[in-house]
C-alpha cells in the first residue's frame, strides 16, 4: 500500500527544474504527481512517476542528487472536514506527518493526498481500520488526478 516517491534536490537557480523534467521527458517517464519546496539555496522536487527505479537511475546518471522514499497515497472526500478526519485517525494512532501534498481528484468530490509519515505500517493499519482508501500503484495516482480540460 505504499507508493515510491523521488526527491530530487535542485540548485535554486533558473533552469534547474526544467533540466530535471527534461531528463525525465526524454526518457519517456511520466510524472504522475509533484510538489516543489524551496529554501534560499536549493529546492526539493518531490515526484511520483510511472517508472520510479528507472527515473532514479536516469536522474543520477545526469548528476542530480535524488532519493527514493515510500509515501502513502490516500483518497479522501473533497468536502469540508475530509482531511481532518484522516488527520485525526493518524493523530489518535500517534503517527507523525513529516509532510504532505494534495490534488483534486478526477472523481466527483474526491481528493488525493500524499503523506510522508514516521510510522508507515502503523499508518496503513489505522487508516485501513477506519475504512480509508489507500492507493497502491503509481497508475492509480494518475487515474485519480487526471483532468480533462475540455
Amino acid at each position: 500500500m505504499v507508493i515510491k516517491q523521488l526527491s530530487v534536490f535542485l540548485e535554486n537557480s533558473p533552469g534547474r527544474l526544467k533540466a530535471a523534467t527534461k531528463v525525465l521527458a526524454e526518457a519517456k517517464i511520466n510524472m504522475r504527481a509533484l510538489t516543489l519546496a524551496d529554501t534560499a539555496d536549493f529546492g526539493v522536487l518531490r515526484i511520483i512517476v510511472d517508472k520510479p527505479e528507472e527515473a532514479m537511475s536516469i536522474l543520477k546518471k545526469n548528476h542530480f542528487a535524488v532519493k527514493m522514499t515510500e509515501v502513502l497515497a490516500v483518497e479522501m472526500d473533497d468536502t469540508p472536514g475530509g482531511l481532518n478526519t484522516v488527520l485525526e485517525t493518524l493523530e489518535n494512532s500517534l503517527v507523525n506527518i513529516e509532510y504532505m501534498y494534495a490534488f483534486m481528484g478526477s472523481k466527483p468530490r474526491k481528493a488525493l493526498v500524499i503523506f510522508r509519515v514516521d510510522k508507515l505500517e502503523k499508518a496503513i493499519e489505522c487508516l485501513r481500520k477506519e475504512g480509508v482508501r489507500l492507493i497502491s500503484t503509481e497508475k492509480e495516482v494518475e487515474e485519480l488526478i487526471h483532468f480533462c480540460w475540455e
